[in-house]
């Protein structure tokens, strides 16, 4: 058990017919940290919906001959995922398209809902079919639901938040219009740019707004509901301000990729903080730092910069191994597979070992070990986040304490388990270091959840009940 990137969502809004497919599909790579088990992009030609979804990586879903099949268009929605409720199945695929009596509309999310078992039973009451698992078609539901009572597609989208509990930040799409939101809580990122041409572009972050050449404007805020049509934009803000910000603090420890800013906090300068925190709170006698590949690696120079312990690369991954890797057999372990240790930088040195959490603690265990193998005379590991000891219901994929090595063993136990020298977490309160505030969820830390925690918690819950029918 590992974690798992969020979903990435990304939109067009071109004053002009253009190539927007292309537009997408740059700004979908530039998110596939944040998603690698499916893509697509659904493209509005003046109100007929053309699209292309499949599993797997943007560049083995998307090449020139699909691309070119779809049309030039003033709007586009993509969207890269990674599955936390749903399973992976090509029907999961996003954007999910919708046919309703007022028109069509594309749709895609990322985050959990946190009352999605409960609206998702409501709906099949009254006599709702469901083609998915996931919990964006939940949230196409009520909006199509509220269409057919409200007088425009964002009132009809105002009128479903009052329903949506949890993270949702939403790009979506009607004929005449491109509509991104974010969840009152504002629990994951958005944000949107203009490229030089006059194109609107929407991103779960901001490297992918760099990806197409758009300046960045500022971030969506939570609870704030953006229209862009060929009239112009506005905001609507009835839903902002009413609940208090909780931006998963995990953004800026892992999932996000490192040159993203997020709602004004650079995700270096946070893992750089991170790291230097973790010096003060856990020091140790050693002669390199290093960082486990890639989101340890900030967090490692920010340790040696505090401690004034020399950083040095002492791990290698394979970029060309993606998560549709697949072992033949379990006789290779797949973290050396993944990683390797330089020898001639780790040999008969103590070493400070940087990554940003343990799960199970099963790869942290062979990475000490891959370095033990590699002539490490001792290796102390340090975690740039504190223990995991609870369920997250708001999209990072913990959905139970069961596997959390924290939740049943002590800091000591667990270096033991791992075969570390000593072990040390970042303590919860210096988590707002990182942000520069306290605006932030860390319930998965703390236990200190914004809302309501849900009766069924399984993130397998759909499936499951299916399979009992």
């Amino acid at each position: 058990m590992s974690i798992h990137e969020e979903c990435g969502v990304f939109g067009v809004f071109s004053p002009e017919p253009a190539n927007v497919a292309n537009l997408c599909y740059y700004g979908l790579f530039a998110l596939q940290h944040r998603g690698q088990e499916s893509c697509g992009i659904v493209v509005n030609d003046d109100g007929l919906f053309a699209s292309h979804k499949d599993l797997g990586l943007v560049s083995e879903v998307f090449s020139n001959d699909t691309l070119s099949r779809l049309p030039e268009g003033h709007m586009a929605v993509a969207h890269t995922r990674y599955g936390t409720t749903g399973g992976n199945s090509r029907s999961n695929c996003q954007p999910i398209e919708v046919n309703h009596q007022k028109g069509r509309m594309a749709l895609a999310h990322n985050g959990n809902l946190s009352n999605a078992y409960s609206l998702r039973n409501t709906l099949e009451l009254s006599g709702a079919i469901f083609h998915t698992t996931s919990d964006t078609e939940i949230i196409a539901y009520i909006i199509t639901r509220e269409r057919l009572l409200t007088g425009s597609i964002e009132d009809a989208l105002s009128q479903a938040m009052y329903s949506l509990d949890g993270a949702y930040s939403l790009i979506l799409m009607s004929p005449k219009k491109l509509i991104c939101a974010r969840d009152p809580h504002g629990f994951r990122p958005l944000c949107y740019g203009k490229t030089k041409d006059g194109t609107y572009v929407i991103a779960s972050e901001s490297c992918a707004l760099k990806a197409v050449d758009a300046e960045f404007i500022r971030d969506v805020e939570p609870g704030e509901i953006i229209v862009f049509s060929k009239e112009g934009i506005t905001s609507k803000k009835e839903h902002c301000e009413k609940k208090p910000k909780k931006l998963c603090i995990f953004e800026y420890i892992y999932f996000a990729r490192h040159d993203s800013v997020i709602d004004g906090v650079c995700v270096h300068n946070a893992r750089l903080l991170a790291g230097a925190a973790l010096a003060k709170a856990h020091p140790v006698d050693a002669d390199l730092v290093i960082g486990v590949p890639d989101s340890g690696l900030d967090a490692a120079l920010g340790y040696s910069r505090e401690s004034g312990i020399p950083y040095e690369i002492g791990l290698i991954k394979n970029n060309y191994i993606g998560r549709t890797f697949i072992a033949p057999g379990n006789r290779l372990d797949k973290v050396r597979i993944k990683l390797s240790a330089i020898e001639e930088v780790v040999k008969d040195k103590k070493i400070v070992l940087i990554d940003d959490s343990i799960v199970r603690g099963t790869t942290s265990g062979r990475i000490v070990k891959m370095l033990r193998d590699a002539g490490a005379s001792e290796v102390h590991m340090r975690i740039s986040a504190p223990p995991f000891l609870h369920p997250c219901y708001y999209g990072t994929d913990i959905d139970s304490e069961d596997n959390l090595i924290a939740c049943s063993h002590s800091v000591e136990e667990i270096a033991k388990i791992i075969g570390a020298d000593s072990l040390g977490y970042l303590p919860v309160k210096d988590l707002c270091t990182l942000a520069g505030n306290c605006d932030y969820c860390d319930a998965c830390f703390s236990g200190d959840y914004p809302t309501t925690i849900p009766q069924d918690t399984r993130k397998d819950r759909f499936e499951k009940r299916l399979s009992e029918l």
